[in-house]
């Protein structure tokens, strides 16, 4: 059997991940998940096992950054995982994570009064094989301990999500992304009441072995769409299959 280069190319760019301890979403149907966005990855995979870093300048950011880190969680977690939520100004409201698909007794959300205080129990965290992912929000973090961390994730196999809010020193850390979410107007549907449906612009600044970019995304039926795509369409989609299925 002959070996195309591209073949030979893609088993070895395989090997290095591996070898950098990067694991991935394997499943279609997760990848499926991130729409425009798994271009950015390697693999079209989401890193897992790793840290990710999202930074928030502006307290709405803040609030958007809460919102797209759920929807990841709520992709890495799956039907049955628990994730812990450290904070010592914590952002996020429990009962706010159901529209996101997660239910908040799935989290064990610590509350502390000082940041060293978050870092030094999300190191802890981080290393328990347990629970699928860990979020810290901190303001300032340094290049040793973000490796501190990332050692911790290697070992264990835990996703950690490092949320910096209000930093005033963005520097250089051992993460594998480092991304910053703002929020868009949300987009109503003709067909049903409520304030819309979330969107985002979504930027990604760096990710390893992968390729950066921004995205305009909306967030419907547990999948991230083009803001082009109308969300009437999705709707008419969704309930047309919901009643071929039903």
């Amino acid at each position: 059997m002959v070996v195309s280069k591209a073949d030979i190319f893609k088993g070895l760019q395989t090997d290095l991940l591996r070898l950098q301890g990067l694991k991935s979403v394997n499943n279609c149907e997760l990848n499926n998940f991130l729409g425009p966005i798994a271009s950015a990855f390697p693999n079209h995979s989401f890193p897992l096992g790793v840290i990710h870093e999202l930074i928030s300048h502006r307290q709405e950011e803040v609030a958007a950054t809460s919102g797209f880190v759920t929807v990841l969680l709520s992709m890495i977690m799956g039907a049955s995982g628990t994730s812990i939520w450290i904070s010592a100004s914590r952002n996020v409201f429990p009962i706010a994570l159901k529209a996101f698909g997660v239910d908040p007794d799935r989290f064990i959300f610590i509350d502390l009064k000082k940041e060293k205080d978050v870092v030094w129990a999300m190191d802890e965290a981080l290393k328990c094989g347990a629970v699928s992912a860990v979020v810290g929000e901190i303001g300032e973090i340094d290049f040793k301990t973000s490796r501190r961390l990332q050692l911790g994730v290697e070992h264990s196999g835990v996703t950690g999500f490092i949320v910096r809010k209000a930093s005033r020193n963005i520097g250089t850390i051992a993460s594998v992304s480092r991304w910053k979410i703002s929020s868009l107007p949300s987009e109503k549907s003709d067909r049903l009441p409520g304030i819309g449906f979330p969107k985002w612009k979504v930027e990604l600044s760096k990710i390893r072995n992968g390729k950066p970019g921004t995205w305009d995304v909306k967030w419907f039926d547990g999948k991230f769409f083009p803001t082009h795509v109308p969300i009437d369409t999705l709707v008419a989609s969704d309930q047309w299959h919901k009643k071929k299925t039903g």
